[in-house]
């Protein structure tokens, strides 16, 4: 723990005192904090996690779910089957379900959604995800019909993400900023760089079942800021991305409930593969070589975090570990670096955006490289500039980023992607291998080949697995303690007392 930090939380006891912190006016109500405020409020529009954080499951749903333990549920859709030859999904759709206008929900409405989200003209950030469907039809109000280009078992997940949450025709051209979905809560209003409100939505299906009446998400990207709220009772939870060095405090103190889980977050230092010297492979595992993945573990998030050697979560059961391709080696860089034609070194630029871990990371990893010879100019960006200077335009040479999305590895088949993956045509052809393989050994076998081809073109330095590190009310459940899928579900959370 840095001094810092302790004179920070000394600081903040001694205004708060010692006593129970604040509670919610009342027990129906729930305030929550996050580290990044959404671009929009719009899940099909934008990558950005945040969005589903708050939206998906809360206020849109798709026609299924992901559960807390990373099951698929049934959601707008009661239930479904799948033909023979796995390239037909029949989903039977739930009667007397609304939008939140007061508009029918019906079996067009997850046509012109899935349809929408495919078309190069959505503008869906996940349209890749849809890569299988050949069309989407409604042969009743109930009824929905999906027809593959060929078998895609991972076809109910992908229907779970909030790419894929079904919307209202009418309601698209003002979801940004005024989200309308059919989910057990109401979109209330958004105070730009403070927080989101929602509200219970009376006319659920399931309103029974839904203990809250309101939910309040806070934007607060300052790590003495969280602590800061959580000891003085202005938040009731902050359930990803307390900062690490926290948590033994939280530990210790039983009015707070502190959960350490995992995500699907693969954080890693991208690499823009497209520019020099970073089109040379040998610069590329000469960064690799540089970075020293414990250090950065125990430095930024206090131990907490599992290495990784390639874009793949150690979760799933096709994980190949991989960090052993590129030990922490100093001299096998400076070696690397010689053999492509930079001897000694040379100058980037390192673009950051708010997360602690890209932070604070950035600082020790620029200390690394410049034992290598390379100086990295730190350069940070708010989560709005990242988004559109580095994932939008590609306009970087090295960030560093958790990409938190569960099987994501089709983005390293993408053409236009942000890191300018020059080998993407062959992982393209591997995740189509893999959409297409007979059986789960089949499957895994070609996963763990996709695997290895990205740590041999050591696409980008691979660094650690995002845990979820939380801490709320100690009489406050429901949250998920793991995230294999970014959203804050609020539909089991209430309070004991």
């Amino acid at each position: 723990m840095t001094k810092t930090f302790v004179v920070a939380v000394a600081a903040i006891i001694a205004a708060v005192g010692v006593g129970t912190p604040t509670l919610s006016a009342t027990r129906d109500s729930v305030r929550l904090g996050m580290t990044l405020e959404p671009p929009v409020l719009d899940p099909t529009a934008s990558p950005a996690a945040a969005i589903k954080e708050i939206v998906t499951n809360n206020l849109m749903e798709g026609l299924t779910r992901v559960s807390a333990d990373g099951s698929v549920k049934p959601a707008l859709a009661e239930s479904w089957t799948v033909s023979e030859d796995g390239k037909t999904y029949t989903f039977k759709l739930r009667r007397g379900v609304k939008f939140h206008d007061g508009s029918p929900f019906s079996s067009a409405d997850v046509v012109y959604s899935i349809s929408r989200a495919m078309s190069p003209e959505g503008g869906n950030p996940g349209r890749n995800l849809y890569r299988a469907i050949d069309k989407v039809t409604a042969p009743a109000p109930d009824i929905a019909v999906f027809t593959l280009k060929n078998p895609f078992f991972t076809l109910p997940y992908v229907l779970a993400l909030g790419d894929s949450s079904i919307v209202s025709e009418k309601t698209v051209p003002t979801n940004k900023t005024n989200p309308v979905g059919t989910g057990p809560f109401k979109f209330s209003r958004w105070v730009k760089g403070d927080r989101v409100e929602l509200v219970k939505n009376q006319d659920f299906r399931d309103k029974d079942k839904i203990r809250l009446n309101r939910a309040t998400f806070r934007f607060i990207p300052d790590p003495n800021a969280i602590v800061n709220a959580l000891l003085a009772g202005d938040l009731d939870a902050f359930p990803l991305g307390v900062p690490t060095e926290s948590v033994e405090r939280f530990k210790k103190d039983k009015r707070f409930k502190v959960s350490v889980g995992m995500t699907e977050g693969e954080t890693i230092v991208s690499i823009n593969n497209g520019k020099k010297p970073f089109d040379d492979v040998r610069v590329r595992r000469a960064l690799s070589h540089a970075v020293d993945r414990r250090a950065v573990i125990d430095g930024v998030m206090s131990g907490y975090g599992v290495p990784i050697g390639s874009h793949f979560s150690p979760l799933h059961p096709a994980y190949v570990d991989l960090t052993g391709l590129y030990p922490h080696d100093p001299a096998k860089a400076k070696t690397l670096l010689a053999e492509a034609g930079y001897p000694n070194g040379f100058a980037l630029t390192l673009r950051l955006p708010p997360p602690q871990y890209a932070r604070k990371g950035g600082e020790i990893i620029a200390q690394q490289l410049e034992r290598v010879g390379i100086q990295a100019k730190l350069e940070p960006l708010e989560w709005a500039q990242w988004l559109d200077q580095v994932l939008s335009r590609k306009d970087y040479e090295l960030t560093i980023i958790s990409h938190v999305e569960a099987l994501d590895y089709d983005r390293y088949g993408r053409e236009n992607y942000y890191w300018n993956y020059a080998n993407n045509k062959r992982i393209a052809e591997l995740v189509v291998s893999a959409d297409q393989a007979g059986s789960t050994a089949q499957r895994n076998a070609v996963l763990q080949d996709i695997q290895k081809q990205l740590a041999l073109d050591a696409v980008n330095v691979f660094l650690f697995q995002l845990p979820k590190i939380g801490v709320w009310n100690a009489n406050l459940v429901g949250l998920w303690e793991n995230s294999p899928s970014p959203s804050n579900d609020l539909t089991d959370v209430h309070w004991t007392k």
